[in-house]
């Protein structure tokens, strides 16, 4: 199992540089950051889910979740300005590649019936977001909370400025698409 850094240096760069032109490795594109983010909106007032929720991200991430909270009230969702609506968690540089390595060698093959991320999940800014339905994908949850999954969004923001570049990046990388 070879992780991101070897390949973005061994197999990205010469790759984008050949197909792209591009002239020195500092002008390929690479990515910056992994926003891992989840809403709690239907159990915002159960304080048991919320810990559990805060305690799973917190697993997957290995790291602090920062928690977002509602800009204003809005009565038929039952919130309140400054009430946590949700958590998100920003990854770098060696977080980021662990979380990118163990996404792609072990999350994404365990989910059921996979059939290849989709190429549309790829913004013109060269994010792409992937989103999960369950939580249980990811090797750190345990068996227990399979009841009380809850569903999470991955983005993997790069510096590219195309959506063709970014979708090329992240098949270089091993990120498995449909062909």
């Amino acid at each position: 199992m070879q992780n991101i850094n070897e390949k973005y240096e061994k197999i990205a760069i010469p790759g984008m540089k050949k197909k792209f032109g591009y002239k020195n490795k500092m002008a390929v594109p690479k990515i910056t950051k992994v926003i891992v983010s989840t809403g709690i909106g239907p159990v915002k007032d159960d304080k048991e889910r919320k810990e559990m929720i805060e305690k799973s991200l917190t697993l997957i991430t290995g790291q602090k979740l920062k928690y977002n909270a509602a800009k204003k009230s809005i009565a038929s969702f039952k919130s309140r300005e400054g009430m946590t609506i949700g958590y998100s968690c920003t990854l770098r540089k060696k977080r980021m590649n662990d979380f990118l390595n163990k996404l792609i060698n072990i999350t994404i093959p365990r989910i059921r019936d996979f059939r290849g991320l989709n190429a549309d999940s790829i913004d013109k800014h060269g994010s792409m977001t992937l989103g999960f339905k369950e939580h249980t994908v990811f090797p750190e949850t345990s068996d227990d909370d399979v009841r009380k999954s809850f569903g999470l969004a991955v983005t993997v923001v790069t510096s590219a400025k195309s959506k063709e570049s970014a979708l090329e990046l992240f098949k270089l990388l091993g990120f498995p698409f449909k062909h």
